[in-house]
């Protein structure tokens, strides 16, 4: 009792320190853990980001991968055979060779004045269609990649090869119908990636393999009207323009971007997504969100949105541009002792236009104008943010 008296006060305040200190020591250590746990939760959050980041950069390379070697060639060769078929320059040359000494020297220049017009709309028909049908193909491919990666990536982590089943080729097809994008069935023979039955049905399958098919649209509906229209920029721009007139690589190169710009801007704004997709159903445009919508008609209007967007018009613009001096340098190359640069007479420049066209229209692999667009920065940032932008 002694010592408690006398010590009592020491003794208070040295376990008051002491408990001060312990409390101080867990809320200290509980700050401490929380802290600890917090910047592990942020690690693993950024590892996860990093991840899906990954996933998402090689996914998107693999759909760019698709389009250059299954969608974009087959599209390619079925615009090479349409325009050929379409647009036949050799009749009139024949009448040319054949009428030497016999036609009239008006049905002459009737014929050269045909071989003009017939030409420079081969020619620039080509430049817009390769061009077009090229971007196109590559939104469209973009968007349904981009939806299958959100859809199925998650579940199956086979998003990219669903979207390469949808995109191959049947190895016994040998036509360019719709058909030619095949999809194993059942029935099928096996492809070189197989689901089971559970996982196809995830994806609507019948509506993604026709909005991939879609893309066939400018080949076997719209190509009547575009040539028609084409020609008609090009008969307003070449009007008084004569077969003795010296043409030189600016001059070639002004008289190509003035068609193209005729033509794009002939007829209502955006009137030129018409012969890639088409028409819109009036009734999508006034869906309510209560209405159920399919996929197809889903990814149609989405597709539209992008392609008269103001971002996708730019890319238009420097694409043509890009392409028309790459052609104009090209031909300016392979004239004769330089004609274009010094200058040559427009009928002399005509059978340089017809060696020219099949290059333009060569297939991806060999079409140095395609390759040109495909790697420029402006096209490669647009189709990035593309696929990163979420599906509404």
């Amino acid at each position: 009792r002694g010592f408690w008296s006398k010590h009592r006060r020491k003794v208070l305040v040295t376990a008051g320190c002491l408990g001060s200190g312990y409390f101080l020591y867990k809320l200290y250590n509980s700050h401490t853990r929380r802290l600890a746990d917090l910047q592990r939760q942020l690690a693993n959050d950024r590892e996860h980001d990093e991840n899906i980041k990954a996933q998402m950069k090689a996914h998107f390379e693999n759909i760019q991968m698709i389009v250059d070697s299954t969608t974009l060639p087959h599209a390619m060769r079925c615009l090479s055979i349409s325009i050929r078929e379409e647009i036949d320059v050799s009749s009139v040359m024949e009448r040319l060779n054949r009428g030497k000494g016999v036609l009239s020297q008006s049905e002459k220049l009737h014929l050269w004045d045909q071989l003009k017009i017939l030409s420079f709309t081969r020619m620039v028909l080509s430049l817009w269609s390769v061009t077009m049908l090229s971007l196109y193909i590559r939104v469209q491919v973009n968007i349904l990649g981009r939806h299958l990666y959100v859809d199925t990536a998650r579940a199956l982590d086979t998003s990219s090869h669903l979207l390469y089943a949808l995109l191959v080729s049947s190895p016994t097809s040998t036509t360019c119908s719709s058909s030619s994008f095949w999809l194993p069935s059942k029935a099928a023979a096996p492809c070189t990636v197989m689901f089971s039955q559970e996982e196809l049905d995830l994806i609507d399958r019948d509506d993604e393999q026709k909005f991939l098919s879609s893309a066939d649209f400018l080949v076997t509906n719209a190509m009547p009207g575009l040539i028609l229209n084409m020609q008609t920029a090009v008969s307003e721009v070449l009007k008084g323009m004569q077969l003795k007139d010296v043409i030189t690589t600016r001059v070639l190169q002004e008289t190509l971007l003035r068609i193209v710009d005729v033509f794009m801007s002939s007829g209502s704004p955006h009137h030129w997504v018409d012969y890639l997709m088409m028409p819109q159903d009036a009734k999508l445009s006034r869906t309510t969100s209560g209405e159920t919508v399919s996929k197809f008609n889903q990814l149609m209007v989405e597709t539209r949105q992008v392609l008269t967007s103001t971002e996708f018009t730019d890319i238009v613009e420097i694409s043509l541009k890009c392409f028309t001096d790459a052609l104009v340098e090209e031909m300016e190359t392979q004239s004769v002792a330089g004609g274009l640069a010094t200058g040559m007479p427009l009928a002399k420049m005509l059978p340089q236009i017809e060696k020219t066209t099949p290059v333009i229209i060569a297939e991806p692999g060999k079409n140095q104008f395609l390759q040109l667009i495909r790697d420029m920065s402006e096209v490669q940032v647009f189709f990035t943010l593309l696929y990163a932008s979420m599906p509404q």
